[in-house]
């Protein structure tokens, strides 16, 4: 049997909280390792490439579900570059409408914060008042 790692010593290498490690295994994006008759896992080596490339995926905005399917993609065999291309633009695709949204959210919190003279009571508020319409319209 190859060298094997602690849960801990495999956080430590990936940088990644003890938990994060335990909360991979139960999403199943690392395998369950085998224990010592002690329970401690025995995780192998290469599980700390595993976990740095799953924390740089969801570092770029991929899904847990997505992140399974890359780490699928990438063993098999007749997967193409093309196809995990296609995953990266549609991840772009994600990525530029959430900045679209924020980029609304912002403006829409910049039209509240001019509206406030920032001072007299909260009942005269006019962001409370916004946030407190009936039909949530904060100022698209």
């Amino acid at each position: 049997m190859g060298a094997t790692l602690t849960i801990g010593d495999v956080a430590k290498a990936a940088t990644v909280g003890v938990e994060t490690i335990r909360f991979y295994e139960r999403k199943g994006l690392i395998p369950a390792p085998p224990r010592r008759r002690s329970g401690y896992r025995q995780y192998p080596v290469d599980t700390v490439r595993r976990v740095r490339f799953i924390r740089r995926a969801k570092d770029l905005g991929f899904t847990l579900k997505q992140i399974a399917e890359l780490l699928n993609l990438r063993i098999d065999p007749h997967t193409t570059c093309a196809e995990v291309r296609a995953l990266a633009r549609a991840q772009i695709e994600d990525v530029e409408q959430r900045i679209q949204e924020l980029a609304r959210m912002r403006a829409a919190l910049d039209r509240l914060a001019r509206s406030c003279r920032g001072s007299g009571p909260t009942s005269e508020c006019p962001i409370l008042d916004a946030l407190d319409t009936e039909d949530g319209h904060v100022g698209r």
